[in-house]
């Protein structure tokens, strides 16, 4: 099991950066892809950014350019530094990470809201 603990979010300007962190504990030893998600209302969830365990990153078209994935292996945290906000990036972002088991896990989700 992995337990995934979200940070970061808030209300925002357009135009304004945030940073998301995700602290992964339990079985950390078994994550091999951590990746960014992210929620609206009646919308499907969205891949927003995803990372591996070597650092290979792929990124949404709608942020390329402006949100950047990291992680951190020796801390077992993950990174979405966002910046240049839009109206529209407001959502629920999750974090994700995939086990080398094949197991998904989740995050409680942060809230993110940009003001236009």
């Amino acid at each position: 099991q992995v337990q995934l603990v979200e940070s970061g979010g808030g209300l925002v300007q357009a135009g304004d950066s945030l940073r998301l962190s995700c602290a992964a504990s339990g079985r950390r030893s078994s994550i091999r892809a951590m990746a960014w998600y992210r929620q609206v209302p009646g919308k499907q969830r969205e891949l927003v950014a995803s990372i591996t365990s070597g650092g290979r990153t792929n990124d949404a078209d709608s942020v390329k350019g402006r949100f950047t994935i990291s992680r951190d292996n020796a801390k077992n945290m993950v990174y979405l530094q966002m910046n240049n906000l839009k109206p529209e990036d407001t959502a629920v972002y999750y974090c994700n990470v995939q086990s080398w088991e094949g197991n998904d896990y989740w995050g409680q989700g942060t809230q993110v809201t940009v003001s236009s």
